[in-house]
């Protein structure tokens, strides 16, 4: 089985960085085991493509305008993934709804899709995740962590 985990977001835009410093804090807290790849995205966009290729399950990383709080934490899987990014939720709506596209099209789509997600404060230069989204860090990274389990994956801290 081959899962990617996929944290997208720019690391000087405050709380845009969340994807990537999930990807990190992810790697760094698990020994990830053959078949488990955690990627921090950055903004490629379709650059990513060729990492799809023979993708199982993919897991994404990222902030999601949904219009809430800052920090509230959101979890969505499927159809509803892109259909969500088309509706332009996630400031990388673009990149990601036409790296889902192109891969769908060339037959490497993974056959399971999961976003967690947070509502961010900030998108502005900075360095710091705003204090709101780095209070969801830790549900997101037990959230991520459980979806790896219900995969199959065997989880050992590292």
């Amino acid at each position: 089985m081959s899962i990617l985990v996929l944290g997208l977001g720019n690391t000087l835009m405050t709380d845009d960085a969340f994807g990537p410093r999930m990807a990190e804090a992810l790697s760094a807290r698990y020994a990830l085991p053959p078949g488990v790849t955690a990627l921090d995205g950055g903004t490629l966009g379709l650059d990513l493509l060729p990492r799809l290729e023979g993708v199982e399950r993919l897991l994404i990383l990222d902030v999601l305008e949904m219009g809430a709080t800052p920090g509230t934490v959101f979890r969505l899987e499927g159809e509803a993934v892109p259909r969500a990014f088309a509706s332009k939720l996630s400031v990388h709506q673009m990149g990601v709804q036409d790296l889902l596209a192109v891969a769908e099209l060339q037959g490497h789509l993974p056959r399971e899709l999961v976003v967690w997600g947070v509502q961010p404060e900030s998108v502005e230069v900075g360095l710091e995740l705003t204090p709101a989204v780095a209070a969801a860090t830790e549900e997101v990274l037990a959230g991520v962590a459980g979806e790896l389990r219900r995969w199959g994956v065997n989880l050992q801290t590292a």
